[in-house]
């Protein structure tokens, strides 16, 4: 899940799955969706991490003895990215979409400003359906409003913890972007990903594709690449 949005907004990645056996869980992060607290502050990402690990905690709970396959995308990706370092022993697999991984500068530059600026997404940077824009934009519970300033200060420390906690040793590994993200270019995302990235992994970038790829013009190739990756995953 995406800074400012919320969990119902992949659902189009899970649809996929739907009557082949998995079950999915996902969470609302702090401040966002249906979630409690002050609306899109963030104060420590470990904080958010540790929500991630409730979630699996219960998902294990309810169905004991499931792998467990995590799916990041955008600020997503960087908390899972995160959780992986610090519980990928425990995880079958993980997929970083579009992840804000290594440095965000678009975003994090703004903690230079005395005062942050509103400046809208255009949503035409999200995916080459314009649905997928507008509904975006019709969404009341997506925030359309300015970055917060404790949320960036918080995501510029998790970035460098994330560049200083290691590699993920053989815990299978996918990444996929779209060739044409503006919101997260993927350039920076690949110096993330390497420093991350262990001996089992793969990447897939789709050409002209934008940031919400679950979502874009050839999901049915991206949801087939990501089923793909985690099937061979669980069957190894």
């Amino acid at each position: 899940m995406g800074t400012g949005s919320m969990s119902g907004g992949t659902s189009m990645w899970r649809m996929c799955w739907w009557g082949t056996g998995p079950v999915v869980y996902g969470a609302d992060h702090q401040g966002h969706g249906k979630s409690a607290g002050e609306r899109v502050v963030i104060r420590d990402y470990e904080d958010v991490v540790a929500d991630v690990r409730r979630v699996e905690e219960r998902a294990r709970g309810e169905y004991p003895g499931m792998p467990v396959v995590l799916v990041g995308h955008s600020m997503g990706g960087m908390i899972a990215a995160r959780y992986a370092q610090e519980y990928g022993g425990g995880l079958a697999a993980l997929v970083l979409s579009g992840p804000v991984i290594g440095s965000w500068v678009e975003a994090t530059s703004l903690l230079e400003l005395d005062e942050i600026p509103y400046t809208p997404i255009d949503v035409t940077t999200l995916s080459r359906d314009p649905e997928i824009g507008r509904a975006y934009e019709e969404d009341p519970l997506v925030w359309h409003g300015p970055f917060r300033r404790p949320l960036l200060e918080a995501l510029a420390r998790c970035l460098e913890t994330i560049n200083a906690g290691g590699d993920l040793g053989g815990l299978p590994m996918l990444w996929v972007h779209g060739g044409d993200d503006q919101l997260v270019p993927l350039p920076a995302s690949r110096v993330g990903v390497e420093r991350i990235r262990g001996t089992n992994f793969a990447e897939r970038v789709y050409p002209g594709a934008r940031h919400e790829i679950f979502n874009e013009t050839n999901k049915d190739k991206v949801l087939g690449d990501v089923t793909g990756f985690i099937d061979r995953a669980l069957e190894a």
